[in-house]
């Protein structure tokens, strides 16, 4: 018996406790309800929830969230403040992102173009800076019978030009410089709708317009300045009421009072909100100056200055219930050039605002007569080349535009 493997009796009999001792547990072999009976195995320690005492973001309200159970059963999520705070940001980001890309592609949808920078033998090249031609044209249409009326624009049939302005946008301040529209300029030789071709002939700068639309005026302005018109916008009359009033009006200070019956402007002296039938007629008024259009001009450049300044204000540009549809007459308004874009538009927007103060400036083309008798088309304004040429030459060069009293 020495050599036989001990029994379930002799196990017993060696392994019984001493009094007072406990009982050993059974060998698993042995233990009839199997291995989980017997001692318990060796496990690896746990390691600290992330965030907790023992580690960044867990769960001692320092970031993070635990899924550990709470009475038996799995605990819910829970969101650190700094986590909210980063959610919260991300999707307001890409709201934003999403309605900026969405809004830019509606406008960009809603820009007007026309042909009119055209290329032919002897253009000027491109100068330094850029140049915007501004044309803002009497065309009736989209006025009804009553807005013509009530505008006091009349139904004459065509388009022409009230005014006419040149945008110098450079690094020496920026300048707006009006062109009379009775100018006595040289018209270059040009073909017709008809084919018909018409040699270069002396005549008021509107009548190149009349002529031959944009691209005309565009080549004319060219020829008797030598500059290179890089961009173009054109301002309609229905365009320009609906603008000003989507605005909720703009701000102007008038040194007199001023009443014209033919523009219907009847408007008091001071500061003073205008709306868009009172801005329309504030820049078509002409007969209560003595100096008749000179003075429409710079009425025209006061008010677009102001308009620049409130369309690019705070206040119009972060409330979407006055920016939106502002940009939406504004555009219905303008015809530009195919080549200018958004951010060309948004830039000669805050160049205009600009003119009025630092190292801006507004001017009028140097004239040395108002009252010139031309040939055959009346009185017109006849330039002053000598000092013209200077303001011309200082375009073309991006250099310090020197100011001459008219």
């Amino acid at each position: 018996m020495s050599s036989a493997q001990p029994g379930f009796h002799d196990w017993e009999t060696h392994t019984r406790p001493m009094p007072g001792q406990a009982e050993p547990p059974l060998p698993p072999e042995l233990n009839p309800r199997g291995r989980s009976s017997a001692a318990p195995l060796p496990t690896q320690p746990r390691p600290p929830r992330s965030g907790g005492p023992g580690g960044p973001g867990g769960d001692g309200g320092q970031g993070g969230y635990s899924s550990g159970t709470v009475g038996g059963g799995p605990r819910r999520p829970r969101w650190s403040r700094k986590r909210k705070i980063r959610f919260t940001a991300t999707v307001l980001v890409v709201t934003l992102l999403a309605v900026g890309v969405g809004s830019w592609f509606w406008a960009d949808s809603k820009l007007n173009h026309a042909d009119v920078l055209q290329d032919y033998a002897g253009r000027p090249a491109a100068g330094k800076g850029t140049n915007w031609l501004i044309v803002g044209s009497d065309s009736r249409q989209g006025l009804t019978k009553q807005d013509e009326q009530s505008l006091h624009t009349g139904a004459a049939a065509g388009a022409r030009t009230d005014s006419m302005m040149i945008l110098h946008i450079g690094d020496h301040g920026d300048t707006l410089m009006s062109i009379p529209r009775d100018s006595y300029v040289t018209i270059p030789a040009w073909t017709d709708s008809h084919g018909k071709q018409h040699h270069a002939s002396k005549h008021k700068i509107n009548a190149a317009y009349a002529f031959g639309d944009g691209p005309l005026l565009v080549k004319t302005i060219e020829y008797n300045t030598g500059l290179h018109i890089d961009h173009y916008a054109e301002i309609g009359f229905a365009g320009f009421v609906n603008v000003v009033n989507d605005l909720g009006g703009v701000d102007l200070c008038l040194d007199k009072a001023i009443k014209d019956k033919a523009s219907g402007a009847d408007l008091k002296a001071g500061c003073q909100t205008l709306n868009g039938t009172q801005a329309l007629a504030f820049v078509r008024e002409r007969h209560q100056e003595a100096s008749q259009d000179l003075a429409r001009m710079q009425h025209q450049q006061q008010f677009l200055n102001a308009l620049a300044k409130k369309a690019t204000s705070p206040g119009t540009l972060l409330n979407p219930f006055t920016l939106y549809p502002t940009v939406g007459s504004g555009l219905d308004m303008l015809t530009l050039d195919k080549d200018a874009g958004l951010t060309d538009l948004a830039s000669m927007f805050f160049a205009m605002k600009s003119t009025k103060g630092g190292d801006g400036k507004t001017i009028t083309v140097p004239i040395s007569t108002a009252n010139y008798q031309t040939p055959a088309d009346g009185v017109a304004v006849k330039w002053n080349m000598t000092e013209a040429k200077q303001v011309f030459d200082a375009f073309i060069n991006d250099t310090a535009v020197p100011s001459f009293s008219n």
